[in-house]
């Protein structure tokens, strides 16, 4: 293999010819290296579907670590927000010339060019995707929940969308679900990110939501631990939760052999909120995950779910 991944996603060498081969393998060891509740899903889908996917999560990966390496060299002043937004643009650039079937010598952006010779996503999903992360770099807190959802739809259920053109569907009810799922899957990541975020100065829950349990934001910033923020939590993990029981209605709409990749997915990720629970709310100093483990042992339980009694 002369085109490898090795734990940085801004590999450039322009002067090195690159196979499609290459560029897939590249993809995938960005999705193994990062994403490993994801990867685990995607080798229970046909050969035929996981390159696909693997490509897309390497751009959703790749944009996102541009921006939170940006954003470090921001906070040091070594790079301004316009540069960043340069260099997003760029991104976007280069996907638009894809998308025209220009020539490229990127891993990524070859591999979706090949991807959608099979499956055409609109270029909407991935320009939205960049507009979700953009968002990061002029970070100012969430007031509502409906702009949180914006914020979610953008970041995680543009990427249900683009993949459910991979999985396929019989009913376009389905897209509808993967937004739930996409929304689930963020609520998630932003409750068990909590503590970090707090380190980076930033607070994602609603800011409605903390008045409502009487929990301030001087509190928050100081990872006050008490009653009023364990009923916070405990209201956000009952959201998130809605949202997975709704998205749940979509997975029988998917193609037969897509169904098991996404519920073990989402029945995964979606534990994570059992595991926020049993650290007892505690999310400032403990993050929520689970074991490779208890992850497979809901193989028999999905696979049944999705595949017999489908």
């Amino acid at each position: 293999m002369n085109y490898s991944y090795n734990g940085k996603t801004a590999i450039k060498d322009p002067e090195k010819r690159i196979t499609l081969e290459n560029a897939y393998q590249y993809c995938r060891q960005i999705s193994q290296h990062h994403a490993k509740t994801f990867y685990l899903a995607t080798l229970f889908l046909p050969k035929r579907q996981q390159n696909p996917i693997f490509a897309i999560y390497a751009l959703l990966r790749t944009v996102d670590d541009l921006v939170d390496m940006a954003e470090e060299k921001l906070t040091n002043g070594q790079i301004t927000k316009e540069e960043i937004q340069r260099l997003l643009e760029g991104w976007k650039s280069r996907l638009k010339a894809c998308y025209a079937g220009e020539s490229v010598n990127d891993p990524i952006l070859m591999a979706w060019q090949d991807t959608l010779k099979s499956f055409p996503i609109p270029i909407e999903y991935p320009l939205d995707l960049m507009d979700g992360v953009a968002m990061d770099i002029v970070f100012k807190p969430f007031e509502t929940f409906e702009e949180l959802y914006v914020y979610c739809y953008k970041v995680a259920s543009v990427v249900g969308l683009m993949t459910s053109e991979i999985f396929g569907y019989r009913d376009k009810q389905a897209l509808q679900h993967a937004i739930e799922l996409g929304i689930a899957m963020q609520l998630t990541n932003i409750l068990r990110d909590i503590g970090e975020d707090v380190d980076r100065g930033r607070i994602y829950l609603p800011l409605e939501d903390l008045r409502r349990f009487n929990y301030s934001e001087e509190e928050f910033m100081k990872k006050t631990n008490n009653e009023n923020f364990r009923n916070l939590i405990k209201f956000q993990i009952e959201r998130a939760r809605s949202y997975y029981r709704s998205s749940e209605k979509g997975i029988p709409m998917l193609e037969k052999h897509s169904r098991f990749a996404v519920g073990i997915s989402s029945i995964n990720y979606c534990n994570i909120l059992n595991a926020i629970e049993k650290n007892g709310y505690d999310v400032f100093s403990k993050r929520a995950y689970r074991s490779f483990y208890q992850k497979i042992r809901t193989i028999p339980f999905v696979w049944y779910k999705t595949r017999i009694a489908s």
